[in-house]
């Protein structure tokens, strides 16, 4: 087991895990961290990793767990990605990989460029990069909202 291990991981489920591993390794770029597997080669319990944070990849196990492509498509929640390169190149990759871009790239007024995908299954994902430094007060005064907790 690696020394490292982050404070918070979300479990994304798949009807498919095995295929999701190496898709969201094509798309992404997630690195597999551990994958543990039952007597006739499914996974049981897998750990994915993109830069210092960490995702679980599981299967469908019960019916409150259950993929998107089991549901209609439905998402209870996205995960976000924030990386260090260049997004459109990001989002051409992801593209070009399947994923069903459903925001285009653009450039927020907290000075974010992001860009939301749908993956192999129907999961939902965003991916940020910090493209300008915003103060508080700068984007306030775009956006015409009061923020709070700005860091």
């Amino acid at each position: 087991m690696a020394d490292w291990r982050p404070s918070l991981m979300s479990a994304v489920v798949y009807r498919d895990p095995k295929a999701a591993l190496r898709w969201l390794e094509e798309a992404f770029g997630f690195e597999l961290l551990m994958l543990i597997e039952d007597n006739d080669g499914n996974p049981v319990h897998s750990e994915m990793r993109f830069g210092n944070a960490a995702i679980m990849i599981g299967s469908e196990w019960s019916d409150d767990h259950k993929s998107p492509a089991s549901i209609g498509g439905k998402n209870t929640q996205t995960v976000h990605i924030g990386i260090d390169t260049d997004l459109d190149a990001h989002c051409a990759h992801a593209r070009a990989a399947g994923a069903e871009i459903v925001r285009e790239p653009e450039t927020q007024f907290y000075g974010d460029r992001t860009y939301s995908c749908r993956d192999l299954e129907g999961h939902i994902w965003s991916i940020s990069q910090t493209v300008q430094a915003v103060t508080r007060e700068e984007a306030e005064q775009v956006s015409g909202l009061k923020i709070t907790g700005w860091v």
